[in-house]
């Protein structure tokens, strides 16, 4: 199916877009070195569904960055770089199941449900700790990731978070939500 051609406001829209990436690109190169932005541009504008869950990324609060680069896929890995855990994703249970299951007071959503709907993924532990080598995020917040079917199964989740200077991984019940912890995400473009 042809990608929808754009109307002259969304392709301003999409310019402006653009620019404020390319923006953030420049200011942090240690999240990306030897990555040049022209082509990341080009990947990005071949894309226009990936775009689009770039601008949700960042409409969330995620500020998207560029966080790697796979030579054997030619793609680039954009990670959430907010320094805490976007607000505009916090409130939230784990998944779809712990959502169903709590009776009481249950949140607005679930991470998992939110990452699909917006066409990323929760980041996994590696690539939770690879973020954490390109700053300091997750300080006063933390953020729900990937967890291994065996704990899920045990109705557990796992979240990160960044305090005395070390990363610490952690569980909680996968119902549970807090207005400090929401979720990051990666999109692979």
């Amino acid at each position: 199916m042809p990608a929808k051609k754009l109307t002259h406001p969304e392709q301003s829209n999409i310019r402006d877009f653009l620019t404020l990436l390319e923006a953030r690109f420049i200011k942090h190169p240690q999240r990306h070195p030897d990555i040049i932005w022209q082509s990341v541009r080009e990947q990005i504008e071949k894309q226009p569904e990936k775009l689009r869950s770039l601008h949700r990324m960042e409409e969330t609060g995620g500020e998207p960055d560029v966080t790697g680069f796979d030579t054997s896929r030619n793609v680039y890995f954009f990670m959430d770089c907010s320094a805490e855990s976007p607000a505009g994703r916090r409130s939230l249970c784990f998944d779809e199941k712990s959502l169903q299951e709590r009776n009481e007071h249950p949140p607005k959503g679930s991470a998992e449900g939110v990452a699909e709907s917006m066409g990323i993924q929760l980041l996994t532990e590696s690539d939770y700790r690879h973020l954490q080598t390109l700053g300091p995020f997750d300080t006063k917040t933390s953020s729900w990731i990937q967890t291994p079917m065996a704990i899920r199964e045990r109705g557990g989740a796992l979240f990160g978070d960044s305090r005395y200077g070390a990363v610490f991984i952690y569980h909680n019940g996968a119902g549970s939500y807090y207005a400090a912890r929401g979720f990051r995400g990666v999109l692979v473009v």
